[in-house]
């Protein structure tokens, strides 16, 4: 059993100094929640892949009545949640996410763009729900409000 504790706290120390020392860093952008998901937080993180951009979601939760499994669509579009414009990436070749132990979902997603072109431009992101759970928009995010993530 020590062994496994040992082990665990071994690959956790090596995994959280490969964090540290990676020369590329996240950005977080804190999603809002829509009115009919009042109540719920979410934060997506952005990780520069090169030419794409990875994004790594967390939700508090979602509208009442949501049916399992939880299926979520992400969207960037140009333009503020106030304001937004026409879709620019559509993130949505894989749409299940996964429960936490505590309190949320997690799920990740790509988009085919480099990070900079992101945070250089006017973008917001949109969590959706299934057409089952009536296609709203549940979160909102503006990119350009993001902060560095070490």
């Amino acid at each position: 059993m020590k062994l496994k504790i040992s082990l665990a706290a071994l690959m956790l120390t090596a995994g959280l100094l490969g964090c540290t020392t990676s020369s590329h860093q996240g950005v977080s952008v804190p999603l809002v929640a829509a009115r009919q998901n009042a109540g719920q937080i979410g934060n997506v993180t952005l990780s520069d892949w090169g030419k794409e951009t990875g994004l790594s979601f967390f939700i508090s939760g979602v509208p009442t009545g949501a049916s399992l499994p939880l299926r979520l669509y992400s969207f960037i579009y140009k333009g503020s949640c106030q304001q937004p414009g026409a879709v620019a990436y559509e993130m949505n070749d894989r749409v299940t996410t996964e429960r936490q132990p505590i309190r949320g979902w997690t799920f990740s997603r790509s988009a085919p763009v480099a990070m900079p072109v992101l945070l250089s431009g006017d973008y917001s992101i949109v969590v959706r729900s299934a057409s089952t759970d009536g296609n709203r928009d549940i979160f909102c995010g503006d990119i350009r409000q993001a902060s560095t993530v070490k």
